[in-house]
């Protein structure tokens, strides 16, 4: 009787009457007996009813198998994150790779041929955008080249205002020219020297040594076959008295490392003790005479210097500062559209810059400019601008040894502002002579990017030139054997016709055209204006996005990936640290 009480309450427990069905391990049996017997016994049931609704519910928890419960599946969130993150990352290992590779080729060069002395000597003279660009294009092994420059280094003149004030130090935007030329595929010479004279009919150049430290030989002749002159121009004063002695210029390193002397000379002198306020006044009077894009750019970086940097460490005559720009036109930047100058003068007013339009300077002193304006009615104005520091940065002029040259040349007689080119920029009256640059007047602005156009147009002309020598010589090597061999006539014939054909293609060389890409010019606060090509029309924009623009234009501009590295440092440095106030 207890064995079957025990038995029917073993059952009620392991199969409730919910219809749950509950499977227990066989660990816990001797337990479940324990607590059963611990219960009050129930009273025996019939032998039939455990033969009913009990037993089927055993039978049907021995047969049924409890389904397994699938997980449920994991939202996927953020994948686009995820992914860009992704791409993200395989970028910056694919751009650390191609960084590392390219500081690898620069410090690891292949090595270089010897040219064959029997070819021609082709002569360069300068390191500016124009003699530059040819030499990245061109194949040195077609020449002997022997390149003369007074600078052994390539300047990135675009960003040189930014160096007057500290944003970039000055040897982030210099390449050395010996650099340049290793990566050549054979030896190109370099001579650090300054033409003082041309002889177009001898074929030499005079050369003479014009550094600081000198040897036995300070002048000699270099001789040429094929002579490009790429020497630029030299700053114009246009004849206004005392410009050249009281002026600073912004046309080379030294010029920009006397701007950033000066500024701070004026800043130190006018915070001297019982410095008088009229003289605090003409101190902190900086004056710009040029409203190009060099003038603007200037005036733009040095009111930034002092509204982000001088302000902070030198408070006491923060207030006494003012930037004036003058300009004979009616307006700056007369390249751009008329949209862009309102502007940029708009924002020289925000930024307390005052512009002078119609002005002309007539006298400067050492701390005065004596200048003309023109009112709207006509009428002529003197205006007299005390100043600290004055920077020239308008006009061109010819260089001496240009207007030897064009002494000797009569086709020249009539050009004023250069060398007269053609329109395969050969000068006008010579053979075997061409010009690029500042130095040649071809119908086009004095600009960068002018200069880089005609270097790289030239590179090609002198590469097709040498192919059309080499396959000129061939057709005649092949055309005197063509009797000597008559079993191979058919096979010489057809080589014959190959290389005339190739000469056609080559020879068929287009005059030089300008393609102008856009202007751009960067004028305080962060702000830059562009005034780009699109298709056949130009796209204008300014502000904040375009002073981003204007940085990488000029960054992917640098000669090479260490000149791209360096000034990414200086504009790092420059807005973490602030810029520099010491004086060198």
């Amino acid at each position: 009787m207890a064995s079957s009480s025990r038995t029917l309450a073993l059952g009620k427990l392991a199969v409730p009457h919910t219809g749950a069905t509950l499977l227990r391990s066989t660990q816990a049996t001797p337990r479940l007996f324990l607590e059963a017997s611990r219960r009050t016994v129930a009273p025996r049931p019939a032998f039939g009813s455990l033969q009913g609704p009990v037993s089927r519910q055993f039978r049907r928890g021995y047969a049924d198998q409890v389904s397994p419960i699938e997980p449920a599946p994991k939202k996927r969130r953020f994948r686009t994150l995820r992914w860009a993150w992704r791409l993200g990352y395989l970028s910056a290992l694919a751009g650390v790779a191609y960084i590392g590779y390219g500081v690898y080729q620069d410090r690891h060069p292949d090595p270089q041929v010897v040219p064959d002395p029997s070819k021609k000597t082709l002569v360069i003279l300068g390191t500016g955008w124009g003699s530059v660009s040819l030499l990245k294009r061109l194949d040195t092994e077609n020449y002997n080249v022997i390149v003369i420059s007074p600078r052994n280094y390539f300047l990135f003149t675009p960003l040189l205002p930014s160096c007057t004030t500290g944003t970039i130090e000055h040897r982030s935007i210099m390449e050395p020219i010996r650099t340049i030329l290793r990566a050549k595929k054979a030896s190109v010479k370099f001579y650090e020297a300054e033409a003082s004279s041309i002889d177009p009919d001898r074929k030499v150049v005079r050369i003479f040594d014009n550094s600081e430290v000198k040897g036995d030989m300070t002048e000699t002749e270099v001789p040429y076959d094929m002579l490009v002159i790429g020497v630029g121009a030299e700053n114009a004063t246009f004849g206004i008295p005392g410009v050249r002695e009281h002026s600073c210029f912004l046309k080379e390193i030294g010029d920009a490392q006397n701007i950033r002397k000066r500024i701070m000379d004026c800043v130190e002198t006018a915070a001297f003790k019982d410095q008088s306020p009229e003289e605090i006044d003409r101190l902190m009077h900086m004056v710009v005479v040029g409203g190009g894009p060099t003038g603007v750019e200037f005036a733009g970086e040095l009111q930034d210097f002092f509204e982000e940097d001088i302000k902070k460490l030198v408070p006491e005559i923060s207030d006494r500062f003012r930037v004036t720009l003058i300009e004979a036109l009616p307006n700056v930047l007369p390249s751009f559209s008329k949209q862009l100058i309102e502007y940029t003068e708009s924002t020289f007013k925000e930024e307390k810059i005052n512009i002078h339009t119609k002005t002309m300077v007539k006298k400067v002193t050492d701390k005065t400019v004596e200048a003309e304006a023109t009112r709207p009615d006509g009428s002529k104005e003197k205006i007299v601008f005390p100043y600290g520091l004055l920077v020239w940065a308008t006009g061109n002029a010819v260089r001496p040894v240009i207007k030897d040259l064009m002494d000797r040349i009569p086709a020249q007689k009539n050009s004023r502002r250069g060398l007269a080119v053609n329109e395969y920029l050969v000068v006008q009256g010579t053979r075997d002579i061409w010009a690029v640059g500042d130095c040649a007047v071809a119908g086009y602005a004095p600009t960068a990017q002018v200069a880089s156009q005609e270097g790289n147009f030239l590179a090609r002309l002198l590469n097709n030139m040498a192919k059309t020598e080499a396959l000129e010589s061939k057709v005649r090597e092949l055309s005197s054997t063509l009797n000597l061999e008559p079993g191979n006539s058919a096979e010489i014939s057809r080589q014959i016709e190959e290389y005339e054909r190739q000469l056609r293609r080559i020879k068929d060389v287009k005059p030089f055209h300008y393609s102008h890409q856009g202007s751009l010019a960067y004028i305080g606060s962060e702000k830059a204006v562009a005034d780009v090509t699109w298709f056949n029309g130009n796209v204008a924009a300014a502000g904040g996005l375009t002073y981003l623009f204007w940085r990488s234009a000029y960054l992917s501009m640098c000669f090479s990936t260490r000149n791209r590295l360096l000034v990414i440092n200086d504009w790092i440095k420059s807005k973490a640290f602030g810029r520099d106030l010491s004086r060198e």
